[in-house]
């Protein structure tokens, strides 16, 4: 599957921007129209390879996978949900079969279900992609009994290593470099708390088996201790089936920087340089890169080797991922190992041309790595954006529920890779991950990668479901991530009260108020026009030929009273994509498309090119995206803004009398009765969203009103489920 030796020294030498003028199709560019960048290594088709496998998985890692084997000709087969029949998956892979209901439990995690995939479909290999099965050795072992192969590590391998209590034991036996933290199984919350306190605070409680930041919580102090063992136990129950927990020591302050390593079964080892993922939040990582601007040459190859004295410590066999916790000092320890393929492997690939996917499937059927570690790369770099169906202004990322009824990804901006699983029309339900698209751009530098980055996201075309872009938007624009930075604290450092959208300076206001009044204006000017009439020319001239003045107003934060502009529109020579629009005596050229039914408009302000998108019109009101931001601005007629102060305001609910749902999800406690006295931050209900517990609390002291919810029922977002006297 890869090229000789030799023949890869050539690509690794001459670097990914000379190679990719003669992209092989290791991974083929989409059936969607645009520039992909995948990898630069070919394909040796007279290689012995699997006829067919199994993905047991969904959403854009199974479309991952098909692409690869489609490339190295392999025939897929997909499994899904009920729910999942029409996803892109089912569509792209060659069969597909069905192994239950909506939830995880009852079809992706049914591991005989899929079993009796494989064995009806004859599939020879199983790629479990990540999450739901991929960790789990119970299902690589029965699939190797059944005469198929585990497209991943050895089920010893995976055992050692899952396991976090165990892993550590063989890591520090392989001489390692460790986190301080009590070596076992915490029985109960008390022995949490105990164990927290000798250890120190803070401390991290987290889930033996687990990862993806799931059964994982930060504590500082005893009662955080008790609330994030509980909550954490659960959370772990639900997600991976296997509740146990340990505690180490929280670093304060460190980065998140990982090992990529790649080993056959012949005894090689390779690893594929670092990923930095500090960018986090709920211990979810939000945006990755390749390399990390914090790690030197020496460093790095420490990590390398460390990394891979770990991985040939328990025999490793396919692609995984040694995680490390960095401090200031740059020194690194360990913090666990994943034995599987991870979600952020595109930017390793982008830097190295070397197509992971391929090379797990090569491994698997028994082929050498054909390279040394001196021919693996470092070339470019490359950013990571995961893209989430989330309310970044809500912790900085609720989960949303949808359709996606416009869906346009920006694959026609230089260097942009899109990794999803999705297109328009799909559904965002309650039952999985979130996960819109891996949006990646690789560059020759971190500063053209970050500049891609940036306007890839303001390209990007999504309505339908509240997303996160807003939040990476103004991430890859921060002093502070631009200069690198960063820890896994840079989110609530860099936003203490919470994300609140992207703050405008007044130029900037006044772009976007005039911007959406040549909006308003070219709109007053089409409704003016008699297209029907004999006289149609002298009428569009006429139309775009008169000034147009309202009163524009722009709230900037929530809450804020608005400023009103007064706002005058006209059109330079009757051409209607240019206008002179004055915002409150300031005068802005604005040049361009200037049309309300494009999903992204790139027009001139003053000489300088900005992308914008229209997300919401309504009379008097026309919401702009602008740096990923929407921003309602209001554009009135003079003469209506006089009648605006006869129009009563909505009134507001008090919060503190009632908790609502912050997220569509289910309920998995009820911990209070109406008539029950209730204090202050108690905790009411839990309730469970894409695989994460969140507990809801009480937001004053008082008597229960009425519990609206019970046990195993779902709600959608905003409504209420306990009410307060």
């Amino acid at each position: 599957m890869l090229r000789a030796a030799s023949n890869f020294r050539a690509v690794a030498n001459r670097g990914l921007a000379k190679a990719a003028a003669a992209r092989s199709t290791a991974v083929p560019r989409d059936e969607r129209e645009g520039k992909e960048i995948y990898t630069t290594v070919g394909i040796d088709h007279n290689e012995p390879k699997f006829d067919k496998i199994l993905i047991a998985n969904r959403g854009e890692i199974a479309c991952r996978v098909i692409k690869t084997a489609r490339a190295m000709g392999i025939k897929t087969v997909a499994v899904h949900s009920d729910v999942d029949s029409n996803s892109l998956h089912v569509k792209m892979a060659d069969e597909a079969v069905c192994v239950g209901e909506a939830p995880t439990a009852k079809s992706y995690l049914r591991a005989d279900r899929i079993l009796q995939a494989v064995e009806d479909t004859g599939a020879q290999a199983v790629h479990p992609g990540y999450g739901f099965l991929s960790e789990n050795t119970k299902f690589a072992a029965e699939l190797e009994k059944a005469g198929a192969v585990f497209i991943g590590p050895n089920s010893k391998a995976i055992l050692d290593m899952g396991d976090k209590i165990h892993s550590k034991k063989i890591a520090t036996a392989a001489r390692v470099s460790m986190i301080p933290g009590f070596d076992g199984e915490i029985a109960d919350e008390d022995m949490c708390v105990k164990v927290s306190r000798d250890i120190g605070y803070p401390v991290m409680i987290k889930a033996s088996a687990g990862g993806g930041g799931k059964g994982m919580r930060v504590a500082w102090n005893d009662k955080q201790a008790r609330e994030g063992y509980r909550l954490s136990k659960q959370e772990a129950a639900s997600s991976f089936g296997d509740d146990r927990m340990l505690v180490e020591k929280f670093i304060d302050n460190p980065r998140h920087i990982e090992m990529q390593i790649l080993c056959d079964k012949k005894g090689n080892a390779l690893w594929l340089n670092e990923r930095e993922c500090s960018i986090q939040r709920r211990n979810q990582k939000v945006i990755e890169e390749a390399p990390s601007s914090f790690v030197p040459p020496e460093m790095r190859r420490k990590m390398g080797e460390q990394a891979v004295q770990l991985a040939k410590a328990v025999g490793y066999d396919s692609a995984g991922t040694v995680e490390f916790l960095v401090d200031s000092q740059r020194n690194f320890y360990f913090l666990e190992m994943n034995t599987r393929l991870q979600v952020e492997h595109p930017i390793t690939e982008c830097i190295t041309g070397i197509d992971i996917v391929q090379q797990m499937l090569r491994v698997a059927y028994g082929h050498a790595l054909p390279i040394t570690q001196e021919q693996v790369p470092l070339n470019g770099w490359a950013f990571e954006s995961r893209v989430y169906a989330e309310d970044p202004y809500k912790g900085f990322g609720l989960p949303s529920v949808g359709r996606l009824s416009k869906y346009v990804e920006p694959r026609h901006v230089d260097g942009v890779r899109c990794d999803s699983g999705i297109r328009e029309g799909s559904e965002i339900s309650i039952y999985y991950d979130p996960l819109i698209c891996k949006l990646v751009t690789h560059g020759d530098n971190r500063e053209q990668a970050l500049n891609r980055m940036q306007e890839a996201l303001d390209n990007y075309v999504i309505r339908g479901v509240t997303h996160n872009i807003p939040l990476l938007r103004d991430i890859v624009q921060e002093k502070r991530f631009r200069d690198g930075n960063i820890t896994t604290k840079y989110l609530p450092e860099v936003y203490p009260e919470g994300f609140q959208g992207t703050v405008l300076t007044p130029t900037e206001q006044n772009t976007v108020i005039a911007f959406a009044a040549a909006l308003n204006a070219r709109k007053l000017a089409r409704a003016n026009q008699f297209l029907n009439q004999n006289k149609q020319r002298s009428t569009h001239v006429a139309s775009f030929s008169k000034t147009y003045k309202f009163v524009s107003s722009l709230p900037v934060k929530e809450g804020e009273r608005p400023t009103e502009h007064a706002v005058e529109v006209t059109f330079v020579n009757g051409d209607a994509n240019k206008a002179k629009v004055s915002v409150g005596g300031k005068v802005i050229d604005i040049a361009g498309n200037l049309s309300l039914s494009l999903p992204v408009n790139s027009i001139e302000v003053n000489g300088e090119h900005i992308t914008t998108q229209i997300v919401g019109k309504r009379a008097g009101e026309i919401t702009v995206l602008y740096k990923g931001t929407p921003f309602k601005v209001k554009v009135l007629p003079e003469q209506a803004v006089k009648y605006l102060q006869y129009m009563k305001e909505k009134a507001k609910v008090d919060l503190s009398t009632v908790v609502l749902s912050p997220m569509p999800g289910a309920i998995k406690n009820v911990n209070v009765k109406p008539g029950d006295m209730v204090s202050e931050g108690q905790e009411l209900v839990v309730m469970e969203a894409m695989k994460m517990q969140n507990s809801l609390h009480a937001g004053k002291t008082g008597r229960v009103k009425a519990v609206n919810v019970k046990v195993g029922a779902t709600v959608d977002e905003g409504e209420v489920l306990v009410e307060l006297e």
